[in-house]
């Protein structure tokens, strides 16, 4: 595997297992559904998650769409995965901001948009807690590197008018 795809994955799956120790108003059920995805129980996570994130909380839908990508306790479906990482990124979760930007830039469940998903990276980047910063930012300089200049300069200016557009 490619050190970045690696990395990338690491990132990922550090974000989640995060999820399960981040306050929030729905501590109580979220840090359950973190402990049993951390333990293998992904079918019981997935099932406490899911009226989590119809709710629109944001953590619980990077979650959701993170099992949705890899299939873990729900049949593997990227649309289902960009789905849920799109609302927990429109709703301002740095986790589901840096996931949606991976799918952009891998094609999984929307179609591959480098300045999308340089945009989300880069919002991620922004948002993201400073222990996790610094890699997000090397992976979204990794799909800069794939860029123009004119691309990045776009993907820039997305970021800085979001959340007014939200899609572009």
């Amino acid at each position: 595997m490619a050190p970045m795809r690696r990395l990338a994955r690491r990132v990922a799956f550090g974000a989640i297992v995060m999820l399960a120790v981040t306050p929030t108003v729905q501590a109580e059920p979220l840090r359950a559904a973190g402990t049993l995805f951390a333990h293998g129980d992904f079918i019981a996570a997935a099932k406490l998650l899911r009226p989590m994130a119809e709710r629109g909380n944001c953590r619980a839908e990077a979650m959701l769409g993170f099992m949705f990508e890899t299939g873990q306790g729900v049949p593997q479906a990227y649309d289902a995965a960009s789905y849920w990482y799109r609302r927990g990124a429109e709703h301002g979760d740095p986790r589901a901001q840096y996931l949606l930007g991976l799918a952009y830039d891998k094609g999984h469940g929307v179609p591959r948009d480098e300045i999308a998903a340089y945009k989300w990276l880069n919002l991620a980047a922004a948002h993201a807690p400073p222990q996790v910063r610094d890699k997000i930012a090397r992976v979204r300089n990794a799909v800069a590197s794939k860029m123009s200049r004119k691309q990045i300069a776009a993907g820039q200016w997305h970021a800085m008018r979001w959340p007014d557009e939200s899609d572009f």
